[in-house]
């Protein structure tokens, strides 16, 4: 395993990708939503929505634009836990952006093998493995290369992108995200 290294230190992959920007989602709560403006908007009843100027909407608009895709898998529990409704409740900002999110619910996932770790998968060339702490907290993230693991990680991306549903049919099935 590559080196622990700050979040930071690999935002600019997410300018600098050529093709497609991928993301697995395992975690049942992220502290980074908790902490953020929508969460408490979220609570209160607010629906979420696309907002052109939030730094994300901005930065994923532009690279559909460009032609780069942004696509994530979010795996789901049943029943959802408050950090998944939140972004079931979220997500549909980000796709109206041109993000595409589908979701699965965490059982398929254990079904069809697919690891219990997040990660992002830049170009088909390059893994971010993220490192949480109990509560959600992102310890840091390990940059891969390896290309083994790389081509695991385009096998767990294509098997989840198979059996995972788009955001509002699957937000349909889940009335409470809303």
């Amino acid at each position: 395993m590559t080196d622990l290294i700050p979040f930071e230190d690999i935002t600019h992959l997410f300018e600098d990708f050529e093709h497609t920007a991928w993301r697995l989602e395992t975690q049942r709560g992220y502290a980074s939503d908790r902490a953020g403006k929508k969460w408490p908007r979220w609570v209160a009843g607010e629906r979420l929505g696309y907002e052109p100027h939030h730094p994300w909407h901005a930065m994923v608009r532009r690279a559909a634009e460009a032609g780069k895709r942004f696509e994530r898998v979010r795996l789901v529990d049943d029943p959802p836990t408050d950090g998944q409704r939140f972004l079931l409740a979220s997500g549909l900002g980000n796709v109206e952006a041109g993000e595409d999110i589908r979701n699965l619910y965490r059982a398929d996932a254990v079904r069809h093998g697919l690891p219990d770790y997040d990660f992002w998968l830049f170009d088909s060339r390059t893994v971010v493995k993220f490192d949480f702490n109990p509560d959600g907290e992102t310890q840091g993230v390990h940059v891969i290369e390896d290309p083994a693991e790389v081509v695991r990680a385009c096998q767990v991306r294509d098997a989840a992108w198979h059996f995972a549903i788009a955001t509002a049919d699957f937000q349909a099935r889940v009335p409470s995200a809303m």
